[in-house]
Formats: C-alpha cells, structure tokens, sequence
C-alpha cells in the first residue's frame, strides 16, 4: 500500500492521473521540465519538483532524475502516464529495485508484449486470434525468407519486432521486392529501436484499428471493458476514437474479449493494458498489446462508468478488483476528438501562447486538458493540447453533441485543428461508421485535390 504517488509525465494526463489520485485520497507528486513550470498540474500538486532541461533526454525520460525526485519526495509510488517512460522495462525494473511501486505491469510483461514476435507468441498460445504468419523471428537466408512469404501469400507486411508508431514496417506486393524491402527495414529497425529482428505477416488491405481494454489485479481476476474503434488516423497516429467500435456483432466482441482476459491471466498480467487488433472482413487479428493507460481511455470510461485510472492505481495498491465481468455494460456511444496545436492543413505543430481558450461543456461533454489562458504550448514534446469528448444514448447523439461542442471551443494565439475535426464529423463515409484505416488519409488527399 502506498500513499503518495509521483506522477512521471505532463499534459493533460499528468492532470488526469494527479484528480484519480486525489479522488482516492492520494497525496501527488509532480514533476516537470523547466519548459512545464507553470503548468496547472503542477501548482495543484502536494509537491512539485523540476527534474530537468526542457529537452525530455534531459527531465522527463531521465531515468535517475524520476527516480531521485521520488526519492526526495517520499513517494512511494511512480505512475509513468503514457509515452515517455511508460513502456520501458528497464526503467520499471529500476523502480522496483528502488523498492518503489510501479503503477502498471512487471518489467517481464512489458517485455514479452513490447517484442511484437514475443506478443504474438504468447497470444496464439492463448488462444487470441493472429494475423496470419509465423510467431519467429524473420531467418538469415534468403531461400526460407522467400519460402515463408509464399506459404502466407502476397502481399505480406515485413515489420520490426521492436517497433512501433507505424515506423519500421514495409508492404511487399510481389517477391523480387521481398528481399530489398527486408534490406531496409532492418536498418531502420536498428537505427530506430536498437533492435534490428524483423518478423513478416499478411498484409491485410482494408482492416479497421479495433481495440480491447482490460483490467488485472493480483489475483487472477481479469475484466474486459469493450471495445473501441481507433481507425481515424493519419500516418499510423491517432485522431479520432469511439466506443463501442460500430457495427460489429456484440457476441463477436466479448468472444475476443474474453480470450484477452484468458491472455493477461495466463501471463499474469496486472494492471490496465489494451489489445489492438486489426478487423477486416468479420475477423480479429492481434497485432499488439499497449501495457500502458492510453490516449483514448475516457471513451470507454464514458460507456461503461469505470474510473480506467482510480482503477489501475487500486491494483497497483493491491487491491482486489470490485467488478466482476457480469458488472461491466457498454452504455451509449462515446467520440474523442484529439485536439492538437497545428495548423489544419499541414499539420506543422504551431507552438505558442494561448490568447483565448474557452472549452465547450453540457449534458454529456467532457474536456481533458491542462490548459489555461496564457498557458505557452511548448515546442519539445507532442502538440495535443486537449481531448474532447462527448457522450450520448446513440451514435448519432454523440455525433451532434461532439458537432456542438468543437462550434463552441475557442482558442487563439495558437492554431489547432480544431477545423479538421469539424469538418470529418461531416464526412458522410465517417458518419455512416466502420470506416477502414486508410480512409482519413484518402479523405485528406480528397479535400487537397479539390
């Protein structure tokens, strides 16, 4: 048990961790760059510390620099947020071996499910369902290379097992590119991830991005919470997402659900983590497991009434999970909207301060941000600046309340794109539901051509 949490991130889920920890009774930790000074999260902390630079080498990933201003602090606890330190085993190992806990899984599950050939292993031992392909790493000679692509069938997708953030990956259509498409991934795996294994799978054309969140405890308790569909997105980034993912067969959904939750049992999993999956013609394939709270979380806080954060503190405290699976109901339709500090069109991030900020609220409306007026955007780390989200009975409820909500928001000094968002919630293929993945990039290139 523990009383005292530092919270190793900033932005708006620094904000966020830092109210769950305060709902639960908690005193908080904050620490900062010398760039986050004067961020909100930081004054209504118990204790700030500055562990840094501006540069996130220097403060925010700065394993000793964490580690120490715990240390000073009296926490006895680290919640790393998402990004940053979040999935790395050997910082979550230096925190255990600081006698300190780790608010999410043991370095050993992050490591198994951080190596893509390792996760898939582990879930088609499970019993997940997998993108065809072998769970190996990608052999030496060219012959079994050769002979391994043809058995799944062109195209195939040869991907980095240490990879992530859509880098380290290429599609191959037909086998005379096969060999220089491995050539150059390799490389970029090493320069990217320090890890230069490689593993190869079908590629799949027109998947939608459909995850499941679960949460563990300590016992062998596992719950599903749903499952939310993520396929807006730009250059493999997130932009928009909802819940529950449209259209697809409930039954379909908790069969998947419930082989996750049989997952992170057998593995012994403890904490929140999310299965994402690829969705294409009435399938799942599993392509990764995030061992971290994400971005998106509030839409499945939004339809099912879970706390995702008070909720994976908890655990990390030792507690036995109150919920049971029969307990846990997808209630309505939930939209998050990512809003970012860029410019609409380029989408070049537009660092600066914050003449005017006024957030949208009502009946089913919700901002996360840690943004006031007059708050400097900094130009060191990612340009998200808010999320909004909305909520309603249907689809269509959270659609026009979401419509409602950007029309109301008003920043200036910065660009956003604010506009980008309200023009896709127009889009009539978006609208309609269960678009694939590429069909925000094809909308984009539409809306450039016209």
């Amino acid at each position: 048990m523990f009383d005292t949490v530092l919270i190793a991130n900033r932005g708006e889920i620094a904000l966020r961790i830092l109210r769950a920890c305060q709902g639960l009774g908690l005193k908080t930790v904050a620490v900062y760059s010398e760039a986050d000074r004067d961020a909100r999260y930081v004054q209504l902390a118990d204790q700030a510390i500055c562990i840094g630079p501006s540069a996130p080498g220097q403060s925010y990933l700065d394993h000793a620099a964490v580690l120490f201003a715990a240390e000073l602090s009296g926490a006895q606890a680290i919640h790393p947020g998402y990004g940053f330190l979040s999935e790395n085993a050997a910082f979550a190992e230096r925190v255990e071996q600081a006698r300190l806990t780790f608010i999410g899984p043991s370095a050993a599950c992050i490591r198994t499910m951080g190596d893509k050939v390792s996760a898939k292993r582990a879930m088609r031992e499970a019993g997940v369902p997998c993108v065809p392909g072998p769970d190996t790493s990608m052999p030496d000679d060219a012959d079994s290379i050769l002979a391994i692509a043809q058995s799944i069938g062109y195209p195939v997708i040869v991907k980095a097992a240490g990879g992530g953030g859509g880098r380290g990956m290429r599609v191959v259509e037909q086998a005379d590119k096969l060999l220089d498409a491995i050539a150059l991934t390799r490389e970029e795996a090493r320069r990217a991830f320090g890890n230069p294994e490689l593993y190869i799978e079908k590629f799949l054309g027109h998947p939608r991005h459909v995850e499941i969140q679960v949460l563990c405890d300590a016992y062998g308790n596992a719950l599903w919470l749903g499952a939310r569909d993520c396929s807006m997105q730009r250059r493999h980034q997130k932009v928009l997402e909802e819940a529950p993912a449209p259209g697809i067969d409930p039954a379909l959904v908790a069969k998947v659900g419930e082989r996750c939750a049989a997952a992170c049992r057998q593995i012994g999993y403890v904490g929140v983590g999310t299965f994402e999956f690829l969705f294409e013609d009435g399938e799942f394939y599993f392509i990764e497991m995030n061992t971290r709270l994400q971005v998106e979380h509030p839409v499945t806080e939004m339809t099912t009434g879970i706390d995702i954060v008070q909720q994976q503190v908890r655990m990390a405290r030792g507690e036995r999970l109150s919920l049971t699976q029969a307990d846990v109901g997808v209630h309505g339709h939930a939209l998050e909207c990512r809003i970012n500090a860029e410019d609409p069109h380029t989408f070049m991030p537009t660092p600066g301060q914050v003449s005017r900020w006024e957030i949208p609220g009502g009946y089913g409306v919700r901002v996360d941000s840690h943004v006031t007026h007059g708050y400097r955007v900094p130009p060191y780390y990612d340009s998200m600046v808010a999320k909004v989200i909305t909520h309603g009975a249907t689809r269509d409820e959270a659609l026009a309340r979401m419509r409602l909500a950007l029309s109301e928001m008003r920043v200036e000094g910065i660009s956003t794109n604010i506009a980008l968002h309200c023009d896709i919630l127009q889009d009539p293929g978006f609208c309609e539901g269960g678009v694939d993945i590429h069909h925000l990039e094809r909308w984009l290139q539409q809306r450039t051509a016209s």
